[in-house]
């Protein structure tokens, strides 16, 4: 696997999701919930990027000195499926090696709430990982927040495009703020710390 990073290069933090007011709350949006909080810590506010389709925050995470980092935050405008050309346009746009993406995404196979931490792997049957990895390829970084498998005979289709439920949304906040933590320990301190700390 290609594990090859550019200091000089930033890290391009994706968020998966589908844009648009209706989607907001569902389980399949939690990639952009992350990503907004992590735009709102570096006092940023997302914009159009230029022709990409996409929303995109510039800035750093981590301590100054050689941890500090800078990033940039993206969401696809594009919906889930077509992801990954946006993702691509701006990895190319700003030289950002594969091995420096992290896409922060809903995963069925973890527990609600639960992290798990990984780079490069299949897609599970995620559509956003799918369109990304065939855009670039699969070696790129993963946060997956756990978001359980649906209830009864429901369709898995139904079950990511709902709202969470009454009962998840009393620790969604805390449950994002932990992923949003984890994003950071991933780009300052790297996949292993990340690993140790919040695979759960």
């Amino acid at each position: 696997m290609d594990v090859t990073t550019d200091a000089n290069a930033p890290w391009l933090i994706v968020g998966l999701g589908n844009p648009g007011p209706e989607y907001a709350m569902n389980r399949h949006n939690v990639g952009f919930m992350v990503a907004d909080l992590l735009a709102g810590r570096i006092g940023g506010r997302f914009k159009r990027a230029g022709r990409a389709q996409a929303q995109v925050v510039e800035g750093r995470i981590g301590p100054p000195g050689p941890a500090n980092r800078r990033v940039v935050l993206a969401k696809p405008m594009s919906y889930m499926n077509l992801s990954g050309g946006p993702v691509n346009a701006l990895r190319e746009f700003y030289k950002v090696p594969v091995a420096q993406v992290v896409a922060v995404h809903d995963e069925l196979d973890v527990d609600y709430g639960m992290l798990r931490l990984k780079l490069g792997g299949g897609d599970n049957g995620h559509n956003g990982l799918k369109s990304m990895t065939k855009a670039f390829g699969a070696d790129y970084h993963r946060v997956r927040f756990g978001i359980g498998r649906p209830p009864g005979r429901m369709q898995v289709a139904d079950f990511v495009l709902k709202d969470f439920s009454g009962a998840e949304r009393k620790e969604l906040d805390w449950f994002v703020d932990r992923a949003a933590d984890a994003v950071e320990c991933l780009v300052i301190e790297g996949l292993e710390r990340a690993q140790g700390t919040y695979n759960s």
